[in-house]
């Protein structure tokens, strides 16, 4: 199982992607943490990474993808992997092809996590964390008992800073913009699968396990 997860910030990808590498044993390779893991161990591109968030510029498309390169020849991902945040623009997604094309591990298939805006919205401007227990809830989703164990025991519901509605619709915007355009470069070449992300995290994973 060889796949890409798309979709915007909030449709649940990071949470469907651990489900599915607990159950079938595939790597999930998430852009930011092999970013880091390649910083620490030192390798090759690592090094150049390193070398370039230190001087605080932006790493460099090239670089990522062999970073990525590294990490898809590893042993663990023999019989699979999930890609969760990469690509991100249609560029991206060429170079991508290319590269497992190369390393004999074609793509079997993209999948969007499609979720209304008026629901991301509320995902993402509605997420607290108890400052008791550490808990993440959401203030539409969570029940009132959930709630109301934090805030009963004298804690409080904590919203990250960047977490209100402005920057969220900044972020949604730039997904639109930037990754919205690799959903018609999948589907052109037959390799895009939809999944209904509405609803709870055990739905949307009976839907996503249907599909694949």
């Amino acid at each position: 199982m060889r796949i890409v997860l798309l979709g915007a910030p909030g449709s649940g990808k990071g949470t469907q992607a651990q489900k599915l590498m607990a159950e079938r044993h595939v790597p999930q390779i998430s852009t930011g943490d092999i970013l880091r893991a390649a910083v620490e161990s030192g390798t090759r591109f690592g090094q150049q990474a390193k070398a370039i968030m230190e001087a605080g510029q932006l790493v460099s498309d090239e670089i990522v993808l062999g970073i990525i390169s590294e990490r898809l020849r590893e042993a663990d991902t023999e019989d699979g992997f999930i890609l969760d945040g990469f690509p991100r623009t249609r560029q991206q997604a060429l170079d991508l092809a290319e590269l497992l094309d190369e390393l004999g591990k074609p793509l079997d298939t993209a999948v969007l996590m499609d979720v209304e805006f008026d629901v991301l919205l509320k995902r993402l401007t509605g997420r607290r964390t108890c400052s008791l227990t550490g808990k993440l809830l959401n203030v539409y989703f969570s029940s009132q008992e959930e709630l109301d164990a934090c805030t009963s025991n004298g804690g409080e519901l904590i919203q990250r800073e960047d977490d209100n509605e402005a920057t969220i619709r900044s972020r949604l915007e730039v997904y639109r913009e930037q990754t919205e355009p690799l959903v018609e470069f999948y589907r052109k070449r037959d390799k895009l699968q939809t999944v209904n992300a509405n609803g709870t995290v055990d739905e949307v994973y009976a839907r996503l396990l249907e599909i694949l």
